[in-house]
């Protein structure tokens, strides 16, 4: 489904990204990992289509996904950032409805349709109890449930049903401002969206960055190791998250790789 073939990014003199390739089959459940300043966040731009890279490129179902509309690529591709910060006070109805905006044309407002999206996807997340509430009224949780929202809205297809392609939602650090009640409902709600996409036949793709190596193992099915740009190991879980891979891309000793990995429960 998605493919990045040698990747290149840089920032200055210094690459971010470093010759990086990876392949996203449809449906998966992916979890990028790696210490700070490895690439993460630079490499889930690349795949949405917000950052061009200086060389390689995003394929999208065997298409250029830099050769393709960008409204297009919007109503397949979601991203679910580390921070939202909203200039109003919008309600939690209307910040759902923010991501049907690549349905609508020039001048539209949204009609029955948009709105049933936005609110089966805040049902979805356990938030359409919430639509009327004003968005900053909200915990970080409740929030971050209704940003993926959101996000689930934006790839909504009741305006083309005939579309049965995988939608990819992308997140950044999804866990990483919640407290752990917060962070095991997020991750309960991740596994659930992504179980049901496939129970009913348009599975949902997800690539998730995150710094937890127990939410990544207990939630993806594959998980992405990244060093200095670079993907050094990738695969399942179990066979990726070892004491010496740890060590060698965390830059730390073996004795303390060895009890960390114990309480992942890989």
């Amino acid at each position: 489904m998605l493919r990045a073939i040698d990747l290149t990014v840089s920032f200055g003199a210094q690459p971010v990204l470093n010759h990086l390739s990876l392949d996203v089959p449809a449906g998966a459940l992916v979890g990028v990992l790696g210490p700070n300043g490895c690439g993460k966040t630079t490499l889930l731009r690349v795949l949405a289509g917000t950052l061009v890279p200086h060389a390689g490129r995003v394929m999208l179902d065997d298409r250029d996904l830099g050769g393709l509309e960008r409204r297009r690529v919007a109503r397949r591709v979601a991203v679910v950032p580390q921070d939202t910060h909203l200039a109003f006070d919008y309600t939690v109805l209307e910040v759902a409805l923010m991501g049907r905006y690549p349905h609508l044309g020039a001048f539209e407002i949204e009609g029955p349709a948009d709105f049933a999206a936005a609110r089966a996807a805040l049902d979805a997340t356990g938030t359409l109890e919430l639509a009327h509430r004003a968005y900053e009224t909200l915990s970080g949780g409740e929030k971050q449930r209704v940003i993926i929202a959101s996000a689930l809205a934006q790839l909504d297809r009741r305006k083309s049903p005939e579309d049965r392609s995988s939608p990819l939602l992308l997140l950044d650090e999804p866990t990483a401002s919640l407290d752990l009640r917060y962070q095991v409902e997020v991750a309960a709600l991740i596994d659930q969206l992504h179980d049901t996409s496939a129970t009913a036949g348009t599975p949902l793709t997800v690539v998730l960055s995150t710094h937890d190596l127990h939410f990544a193992s207990s939630v993806c099915d594959t998980v992405v190791l990244l060093a200095d740009g670079r993907v050094v190991a990738q695969g399942a879980p179990a066979e990726v998250l070892t004491v010496d891979a740890l060590a060698s891309v965390y830059g730390i000793s073996r004795a303390l790789a060895g009890p960390l990995l114990s309480r992942v429960h890989v």
